[in-house]
């Protein structure tokens, strides 16, 4: 899917219908812009119950930490 958009002159954008759609983003998500390069990434905030569950059965002992990385 290649859509194109223009930034306005007050800085916005208007983020095409077949994306909206395809992402099934709807008005009043947060999002998050990320620097990649010389691009950006956008990419949607989830929200706090998105969240619930997600690291279920995890186990905080036996990871990785700074002081392991070469």
């Amino acid at each position: 899917m290649s859509e194109t958009a223009t930034l306005s002159s007050k800085f916005q954008i208007s983020i095409p219908k077949a994306i909206r759609t395809a992402q099934h983003w709807e008005a009043g998500l947060t999002f998050a812009f990320i620097p990649k390069g010389t691009g950006v990434l956008l990419v949607p905030v989830p929200k706090r119950d998105a969240l619930k569950g997600l690291a279920r059965g995890a186990v905080a002992t036996d990871y990785r930490d700074r002081a392991d990385r070469f």
